[in-house]
């Protein structure tokens, strides 16, 4: 389904920015597109593909899991990885470990690791297989977007790690997940960010993976982030380089 507009903004003044083949993504099954338009917003900047999987494409992605984001893949050294972001989560926050919301929650490292800060989390995923896997490990898991939670109020801690950039429209999550924390609470968001060296050479090596990353609608650079952070109720407190993926950013931010 194509983006008649920017995703961010509203603007319609779309410039067109690159393409880019998708074959070789481990999800990508013939009945889906070959390639990725790649799309600048003239108005605000932002970089977004041209458009978002309909129902029935979406759900040919999510019939299976990308190597390595089953719960309980490569648990140790994912814990070690996400001990530091519930350190940097927990030293923010002036109130005892409360409810931590994990939104796509991959393979729910993040989650296990919270829990032994003495946080009672919630996964939500769009993967059955996942959500089950979760539940039998002992925690508490919901197949359903984010925009169904209707529990306002409930969480100390909502994050998105490395999901933003996967949702079509960003803005209509970020606002619901303000709506869903409690006061004080806060909101930890990883995506790659487009405005690194690192990112810029990739893109001179013609090796740049992001530009056909099926699973992605959005390019973030930290200041358009920040701004769309800002409009949605939040302020940005922490920035991080993420050791996770390629270019990757870690950002917590505090409900307004």
């Amino acid at each position: 389904m194509a983006y008649l507009s920017c995703p961010l903004c509203g603007d319609a003044a779309i410039l067109d920015l690159r393409e880019a083949d998708c074959t070789r993504h481990p999800l990508y099954q013939p009945a889906l597109p070959p390639r990725i338009g790649w799309c600048r917003c003239h108005r605000c900047g932002h970089v977004f593909a041209e458009g978002y999987f309909n129902r029935a494409a979406e759900a040919l992605v999510f019939a299976a899991a990308p190597p390595g984001q089953q719960p309980g893949d490569d648990i140790e050294r994912q814990r070690a990885l996400w001990a530091e972001v519930v350190e940097r989560v927990t030293a923010r926050t002036e109130d005892a470990p409360g409810r931590w919301l994990d939104v796509g929650f991959g393979n729910g490292s993040l989650i296990f690791t919270a829990a032994e800060w003495g946080y009672r989390p919630l996964g939500i995923d769009l993967r059955p297989s996942s959500v089950a896997k979760l539940r039998s490990l002992g925690f508490e898991a919901r197949c359903c977007d984010i925009l169904e939670l209707q529990e306002r109020l409930a969480f100390q801690v909502v994050s998105l790690a490395d999901v933003i950039e996967h949702l079509a429209f960003p803005r209509q999550a970020l606002e619901h997940a303000a709506s869903l924390l409690a006061p004080r609470g806060l909101l930890f968001v990883s995506t790659p960010n487009m405005d690194t060296a690192v990112w810029r050479a990739l893109d001179a090596q013609q090796a740049n993976p992001y530009w056909g990353e099926l699973e992605h609608y959005h390019c973030f650079s930290r200041p358009r982030l920040y701004a769309l952070l800002q409009e949605c109720g939040f302020e940005p407190l922490h920035y991080a380089v993420s050791p996770r993926y390629r270019c990757g950013m870690d950002v917590i931010a505090g409900k307004r």
